[in-house]
């Protein structure tokens, strides 16, 4: 906050604020723009109607709007909604002071309720004026600065939300991935009726591995498995890790008579057709695979249940021992 106040007290001295005067008496514009000039405000724009005004923020952006009150066509409370709107769809914040005749606690009450920053008694005392210009800029920068770091906030939660789907050590997507993927394709795959193939795949020696080697040859051999993986399948279907022993591979057939099960063969056959390099030397590796696969002419069922269903298929390939597969 002791920043923001920083900032707007420095824009405060530049006077390089931008203002609209938004009046349909010529007279009352220029005697404001007179007022505020010998202020030393500079960027002044004055508009005969709230509709110019609108065009004038349209083509950049103000600071501060000063608007009678009483206009035709469209009276200042009416601009000030139609400015809070384009506030909220552009993620801004415009200050708007009125400037009015009228006496009574009801009707500033019905402005403020409007979104009304500030208002003026007309004819405005020039230094109450430049003085209410100069609160009003530094609410409007304080709110910018902080609409600003709400969205660079919300830029780091998404490119958080990113990476939180992936698995740091190999780049394959997490758990988190591989659901909000087969909850898509399953949904696609039941409405366009297609298929969805998700294969569980479990590497048979690591634990022994990790008790004899440590925890860095592990990481070594699951980077390379993932790799492995990757280049077996097709560009469009997926490779997540569940867990430290488990990959899962989600592919999407457009078609519900394209899948085959020899795919799960060729995934197998990649893992097995050489041994890994590592810190320890080469090392063998052997997997073993559960596969479900949802028919999109069949019941839906959930991404959960998918996934358990898969992993019933994992354990039954395990208990055949080890290079099993089991559909």
């Amino acid at each position: 906050m002791e920043n923001q106040e920083k900032r707007a007290s420095a824009s405060m001295k530049n006077k390089d604020l931008s203002i609209i005067i938004v009046d349909d008496l010529q007279f009352s514009r220029i005697v404001v723009k007179t007022a505020l000039k010998k202020a030393g405000y500079d960027g002044v724009r004055l508009a005969d109607s709230a509709t110019t005004a609108l065009d004038m923020l349209s083509e950049k952006p103000a600071d501060v709007i000063l608007a009678d009150w009483m206009m035709p066509e469209m009276d200042g409370l009416e601009l000030t909604d139609l400015i809070r709107q384009r506030d909220e769809e552009s993620g801004t914040y415009t200050a708007v002071i009125l400037f009015t005749a009228n006496e009574g606690i009801d009707l500033l009450v019905e402005a403020f309720d409007h979104g009304v920053d500030d208002y003026l008694r007309k004819p405005p005392n020039p230094h109450e004026l430049a003085a209410r210009v100069n609160a009003a800029a530094r609410i409007a920068i304080m709110q910018n600065d902080m609409l600003e770091t709400s969205r660079q906030m919300e830029e780091t939660i998404r490119n958080l939300e990113e990476v939180a789907m992936i698995d740091t050590l190999t780049g394959a997507g997490n758990r988190r991935f591989l659901m909000s993927q087969l909850k898509s394709h399953l949904l696609e795959a039941s409405s366009r009726k297609g298929g969805v193939a998700l294969a569980m795949i479990e590497v048979d020696q690591l634990k022994d591995i990790r008790k004899k080697h440590g925890d860095k040859v592990c990481d070594e051999l699951l980077v390379g498995i993932q790799r492995r993986l990757r280049r077996a399948i097709r560009p469009t279907d997926t490779i997540s890790r569940l867990d430290e022993d488990i990959f899962a591979v989600l592919m999407h057939y457009t078609n519900i008579d394209n899948y085959k099960e020899s795919s799960m063969a060729r995934l197998q056959g990649n893992i097995n057709q050489r041994p890994f390099k590592s810190s320890a030397g080469d090392i063998p590796l052997t997997i073993s695979i559960g596969v479900k696969y949802y028919r999109g002419d069949q019941e839906i069922i959930s991404a959960n249940e998918m996934v358990k269903q898969t992993l019933k298929k994992l354990d039954e390939a395990i208990d055949k021992g080890y290079d099993s597969i089991a559909f």
